[in-house]
């Protein structure tokens, strides 16, 4: 009996034990699937001569307007296929929309492509692995470096008509994969307007599962033909400017443009473990499907609804808790009101009196950039949540009378405002609804706060080498003048940053320089002559060969001086280090202090043999 009951009792710790070892399994599961998703890095090119998330800031806070003229570059017949009257076949009402100009050039020898096999590169492929390049190395990573890792690559793409067999949709991400090494899984995904929301939903996923360590996020949008001017004009869908006047009360139509978007993101206690920057959280996700609408085109308000209620309860928070919507918002008269409708319905609900959710759209600024628009409002979103500024939409001076803007707590903005300071982190949830029904919202979320190191302050050697390096000469002069701008404006990073980052987060390719400088004002002057061609004391210029040997040649005497070493070890604590573990060790053999030797004022005791050969 006494033996049963010690078996009893055995074997109720035992089950204690396995329930908290399933409960703490439990807790740990419920965790990694509910993980943020940080964002370590961005990377971009958008029509208004945007090439940067920073650039992309500059715009919207601006208020410019990157619509323009058709591109006269790729043999469209603008004269012949303008009609002023929309609904005619084949017929475009617009001769604007926002374009990358620039989407043909590409500097195929750093990635190791041939010129014959960069021009049959759809231009989409060639966008795509140019700004993951560059999202890479905004999260302080050199590219090079993730060969073999399991980094995946999602992207949207919803254009394959640049020719046969190059613009097979797979190999837009399949290429970035393939020229970096990438080991993790790489997906293209179409669901038109949504895609690259999706993308970032899925990504999210595959991080939480483990099918990646990193990955590239983003959405790409090159229009070879104008085909969707033609069917957005003749589905009087078309507004005459090409223009986005999103829930504006002379919406007219949408606008079609261009852009490339990519975000680099891993799991925030990745990222915190990594040492990556956090510019800000995928707090929550959700994508669903408008199913049987009224129509295969018409948007579903309540599948809207229920999208952004998801991603809500996918991010374990309310709709009070997030300040910003950045929209769809295409312009027309038909799904403007239609989400708007839906966002008062959801966000306008329940709001405190005086905070009402807050309304914007990118696409008033540049058009609709399609696959790329999701991706797009997720880096403004992130700049805005960063800046603390919630920026204008533009052509939106008077709200739609087609909404009814009493039905709850939701206001457009048509001026750019601070943001609130609150006792949570800032929150905007960014919309994207597919022409093919699937939609798509993200919760973008401030970053967690962090102790930031101190920098170590540059006493004594106050000079800073900024290396640049390229693949050719001229890809090494277009590096120095994208440096040169961004270090030129009032909001440049400091120096140290600025050379810690050209070490650290670049690839070191053949072509190279150095621009030695002690002050921002120092670089820019180097920068210059780099770029102009002249020569200057703080430059530094040559080529490496990449299969080459390097030779380290060690003097004998003669190198030695007076104080030599006192400004490194005073800039340097590793060098400090270096410095005295091999003085002591130097003295208990010379039997004199060598630190007071070389740091002395006998020149004749330091050129001494001893003393100059140690």
């Amino acid at each position: 009996m006494e033996a049963s009951v010690e078996q009893l009792v055995a074997a109720l710790r035992s089950t204690m034990v396995e329930n908290e070892r399933l409960r703490s399994a439990n807790d740990r599961l419920t965790g990694d699937a509910t993980e943020p998703i940080a964002i370590v890095g961005m990377a971009c090119r958008y029509p208004g001569g945007v090439g940067s998330p920073a650039e992309l800031w500059d715009l919207v806070v601006e208020g410019r307007d990157g619509v323009s003229g058709f591109p006269v570059d790729r043999g469209w017949d603008v004269e012949g296929l303008y009609d002023p009257e929309p609904g005619k076949p084949n017929r475009t009402v617009t001769r604007e929309g926002g374009f990358l100009y620039d989407a043909a050039d590409f500097d195929a020898g750093v990635f190791g492509i041939s010129p014959r096999e960069a021009l049959g590169m759809d231009p989409q492929q060639r966008l795509l692995l140019e700004a993951s390049w560059e999202a890479v190395e905004s999260a302080g990573i050199d590219p090079l470096s993730l060969k073999g890792s399991r980094t995946g690559v999602f992207a949207g793409v919803m254009y394959h008509d640049y020719g046969p067999g190059t613009s097979d949709g797979s190999l837009v991400t399949g290429r970035v994969a393939f020229t970096l090494g990438l080991e993790g899984p790489a997906v293209t995904v179409d669901t038109a307007c949504s895609s690259s929301l999706v993308a970032l939903h899925w990504a999210g996923q595959a991080l939480r599962r483990g099918d990646c360590s990193m990955a590239l996020v983003g959405g790409v949008t090159v229009m070879t033909t104008p085909d969707m001017f033609l069917y957005f004009s003749h589905q009087r869908g078309m507004a005459r400017d090409g223009r986005c006047k999103s829930f504006a009360a002379d919406a007219d139509g949408t606008g079609c443009s261009e852009g490339v978007g990519v975000l680099m993101v891993e799991r925030l206690s990745d990222a915190r473990r990594n040492g990556h920057p956090v510019l800000a959280v995928v707090r929550g996700s959700a994508i669903n499907q408008d199913g049987a609408s009224s129509g295969m085109t018409t948007p579903n308000g309540p599948s809207q609804q229920r999208v952004i209620r998801a991603a809500l309860e996918n991010a374990g928070i309310t709709t009070t808790d997030v300040d910003l919507v950045e929209a769809h918002g295409t312009g027309t008269r038909l799904g403007d009101p239609i989400e708007a409708q839906a966002l008062l319905a959801t966000y306008g609900q329940g709001r405190p009196e005086g905070d009402p959710l807050w309304l914007g759209s990118l696409k008033s600024n540049l058009g609709h950039t399609q696959a790329a628009a999701g991706v797009g409002g997720v880096i403004k979103a992130v700049q805005a949540i960063r800046h603390g500024v919630l920026p204008k939409s533009l052509h939106s001076q008077t709200r739609s009378p087609q909404v009814d803007w009493d039905a709850g707590a939701v206001e457009l903005l048509t001026e750019s405002r601070a943001w609130p300071e609150r006792d949570r982190p800032r929150r905007a949830g960014v919309s994207s609804f597919g022409l093919s029904g699937t939609n798509a919202h993200v919760i973008v979320e401030q970053a967690p706060a962090t102790d930031e190191p101190e920098t170590e302050a540059v006493n004594g050697l106050s000079v800073v080498p900024v290396v640049l390096s390229a693949q050719s000469g001229n890809g090494l002069l277009d590096q120095a003048t994208r440096l040169l701008g961004r270090v030129a404006g009032e909001s440049s990073p400091s120096l140290l940053d600025v050379g810690f980052s050209s070490v650290v987060s670049r690839a070191v390719l053949e072509h190279r320089a150095v621009v030695a400088a002690s002050d921002r004002e120092e670089l820019v002057r180097g920068l210059t002559a780099l770029v102009e061609g002249e020569v200057s004391p703080s430059v530094v210029r040559g080529s490496a060969r990449p299969a080459g040997a390097t030779a380290f040649l060690f003097t004998g005497q003669g190198a030695q001086r007076l104080g030599m070493g006192r400004e490194l070890y005073g800039a340097y604590p590793v060098f400090a280090a270096a410095f005295d573990e091999v003085v002591a060790e130097l003295d208990a053999r010379l039997g004199l202090s060598l630190r007071e030797v070389v740091w002395g004022e006998d020149a004749g005791l330091l050129n001494g043999t001893m003393f100059a050969q140690a």
